[in-house]
């Protein structure tokens, strides 16, 4: 009696009801996939959220680091004036006037000094996170200082004016004003009796915040005097590229007659803040691309002496 083997063959597709378990397993796929993107995006919103917290913090950590404790400021003030009696030392009133402003841009101020003097370790310290440069008649003096604090920026220049020769050089600036001597201009190509162009380079494309003129000696008739420095600042006031729309300029020893008149001219009464003691305070603000054709001053006419 033949007997015949019978093969059952087992294929997936027998266990299989139809199309259910398939929709089924496509929708936990789907669950799953929606899942993943709500965490991966719900983890990258909480995370930039986290970073831009601790960025803020860290600017107002760093901002409040960047400024001097007002503790230390003020006794850098107190010892630099204890022998503020001596001649051509500035005051603690004075210094307190410049000192007030460095503090209001958080120690971080572009400074140019005209003038290597007593308060100038002063204005550099409190000046410590900024750019604080000297210009000075003195080379001997410039050397000197480098080799001491080589971290301060100085230059010596040659001044080619006189006191005596004041009002000279004002016919001049009056004959000059649209041309050589005009508000706006790249004092390095200028022709302008009063125009300081010998200093580096560079020194004409920083906008500079503050601006001392302490310097060069004014108190004889030989003597270089102010006359350049304050056209100068006046100029680099009006002319400057990018930073504050303004800047402090400050006079010291405002009451000699070059520092009056060519502060009243250059400076301007109009933009004149304050007067503390001997130093004058003036806010300049920049000139739009036609300053070539006004005067440094609002009012043409005369100012009143300050």
């Amino acid at each position: 009696m033949k007997t015949s083997a019978k093969f059952i063959v087992l294929h997936p597709t027998v266990h299989k009801s139809g199309g259910g378990g398939a929709s089924s397993h496509r929708a936990w796929l789907a669950v799953f996939i929606l899942f993943f993107i709500f965490t991966f995006a719900f983890t990258l919103l909480t995370t930039r959220e986290t970073s831009a917290a601790a960025k803020t913090a860290i600017n107002a950590t760093s901002a409040s680091k960047s400024q001097l404790p007002k503790p230390i400021s003020d006794a850098l003030l107190h010892y630099a004036s204890a022998n503020a009696s001596s001649s051509g030392r500035m005051s603690s009133a004075e210094m307190k006037s410049i000192a007030a402003v460095l503090r209001r841009c958080g120690g971080a101020c572009n400074f140019l000094i005209f003038g290597l003097t007593h308060e100038t370790l002063l204005w550099s310290s409190l000046n410590h996170n900024g750019r604080t440069t000297v210009i000075d008649e003195s080379a001997y003096l410039v050397s000197t200082l480098e080799e001491k604090h080589a971290s301060i920026e100085a230059y010596d220049v040659q001044y080619s004016t006189k006191v005596s020769e004041l009002y000279y050089l004002m016919e001049h600036y009056k004959a000059e004003m649209h041309k050589e001597c005009r508000p706006m201009q790249n004092l390095l190509f200028s022709d302008c009796k009063l125009a300081i162009n010998d200093m580096p380079n560079h020194i004409y494309d920083v906008a500079w915040d503050l601006i001392l003129i302490d310097g060069p000696r004014g108190y004889s008739a030989a003597a270089p005097g102010r006359m350049a420095p304050i056209f100068t600042a006046g100029v680099l006031a009006r002319s400057k590229r990018g930073g504050a729309d303004q800047t402090h300029v400050f006079v010291h020893e405002i009451f000699r007659e070059a520092e009056t008149v060519c502060s009243d001219e250059f400076l301007c009464r109009e933009n004149l803040v304050e007067v503390v003691e001997s130093l004058g305070h003036f806010v300049v603000g920049k000139m739009g691309i036609d300053g070539k054709e006004v005067g440094f001053c609002s009012n043409s006419d005369s100012p009143e002496s300050i």
